[in-house]
């Protein structure tokens, strides 16, 4: 899977669910959590997610993701071609069935 695919479902997974865990979006995702750091750390330095902190209990501290407006606009270009990739190959599909 390339990044923009990568960065696509992350930006799509904390648009829905913006507090949660790192492990949870992980697993939800199907990601190492070196790959979601990774993924993370990218969508921060392209400025399309902020991350601030917040204790969820005194014992530890929990982040809540945030889609810039930047992010906003990445996420729906993203998600315009992925629709336009899927159209695509169910024309492509279609013609095979035909064919």
């Amino acid at each position: 899977m390339n990044d923009n695919q990568d960065h696509f479902n992350v930006l799509r997974k904390i648009n829905n669910k913006p507090k949660s865990t790192q492990r949870e979006l992980a697993e939800e995702l199907g990601f190492s959590l070196g790959k979601l750091n990774y993924c993370l750390k990218a969508l921060k330095g392209k400025g399309l997610i902020k991350m601030k902190n917040f204790e969820k209990n005194p014992n530890k501290i929990n982040y809540i993701y945030v889609l810039t407006p930047r992010g906003i606009t990445a996420k729906t270009k993203l998600t315009i071609n992925f629709m336009k990739r899927k159209m695509k190959e169910y024309d492509e599909l279609k013609k095979e069935i035909k064919g």
